[in-house]
């Protein structure tokens, strides 16, 4: 009887060791929940609070609440052009970016490895190159006066070229695209894997059926987030463009930024209208990238 009792106690027995485990499981999800506080809390009072205040000012018209800032918004010519400037420059700059970006980074895949890190930092620097130093280096290659300028009208490739117009914030803006695009797909090419291109090859496939079948289906998904990534950037972009025209060219942030630290028209209240209708488009996009994605090959399989 005692050795029975003895048997089961100690099966008993590994039943209570997992709860030291257990317990130091809890306290150390406890502690990573801590250690994530301070950037909850910069995230809530640098992201949240300040689309809060602005959704909230959207909505205020001389103290009453209403929607008369959107009216005004969607009546005018003038915010009008300002939106379809914004959305054209960012598409255009955005297609060619990572049109480029594209063939650079498979390119970049065939080279030496030193030549590619070189490239990579290259490409991490010049990423952050943008505002006034942008600016500036554009007026001088490719202004009235721009050496680049000059050097395509004696060659008769161009009569003529003004930076300052949305073709050339379009050529801007695919500058600073590049890099960015280059730095997001160069790792989505790891998942291209040699040996399909070899299988492909064998079954009869050429370059450009491997690339229908195979590689483009497989980089939708790469492809698709870094359209998207593109175009925030090139909607939000603010201080290249208004160093570059000085305010003048109509954009949305030019627009916004005019109505919050402008000296002759101050309308904080429409300046947050403009705001959330970027957000809004940003927003628009941002679904339709995800609805594309569900669709995809990549994803669907």
């Amino acid at each position: 009887m005692n050795a029975s009792l003895e048997q089961r106690h100690s099966a008993a027995q590994p039943a209570l060791k997992p709860r030291p485990r257990a317990s130091f499981h809890r306290t150390s999800q406890w502690l990573a929940i801590l250690c994530l506080l301070p950037f909850a809390v910069f995230f809530i009072a640098f992201q949240i609070a300040p689309l809060v205040w602005v959704a909230v000012h959207s909505l205020s018209v001389g103290g009453d609440w209403g929607l008369d800032n959107f009216v005004k918004v969607f009546s005018s010519k003038f915010y009008l052009q300002a939106i379809k400037h914004s959305l054209q420059i960012a598409f255009w700059s955005s297609l060619l970016g990572i049109a480029i970006a594209i063939l650079g980074s498979y390119s970049l895949r065939q080279v030496d490895s030193k030549l590619r890190d070189f490239v990579i930092a290259f490409s991490n620097m010049t990423s952050n190159f943008a505002g006034v130093p942008l600016a500036f280096a554009f007026i001088i290659l490719l202004g009235f006066n721009g050496a680049l300028t000059i050097l395509l009208k004696q060659i008769g490739l161009i009569e003529d070229f003004n930076l300052y117009s949305k073709t050339g914030l379009i050529v801007l803006y695919t500058y600073f695209q590049i890099p960015l695009g280059v730095l997001l797909l160069y790792p989505a090419f790891d998942a291209l894997r040699e040996d399909w291109r070899e299988s492909a090859a064998l079954l009869g496939a050429g370059t450009w059926d491997f690339w229908r079948h195979i590689g483009l289906p497989v980089l939708t998904p790469a492809l698709l987030g870094t359209f998207v990534i593109l175009l925030a950037n090139a909607l939000g972009a603010y201080a290249t463009v208004y160093y570059l025209t000085t305010g003048n060219f109509n954009v949305l942030p030019i627009r916004i930024a005019a109505m919050v630290s402008g000296d002759i028209s101050l309308n904080p209240d429409m300046a947050s209208a403009l705001a959330m209708v970027l957000v809004g488009l940003m927003a628009l996009i941002t679904v339709a990238h995800q609805l594309l994605l569900k669709r995809s090959y990549h994803v669907a399989r």
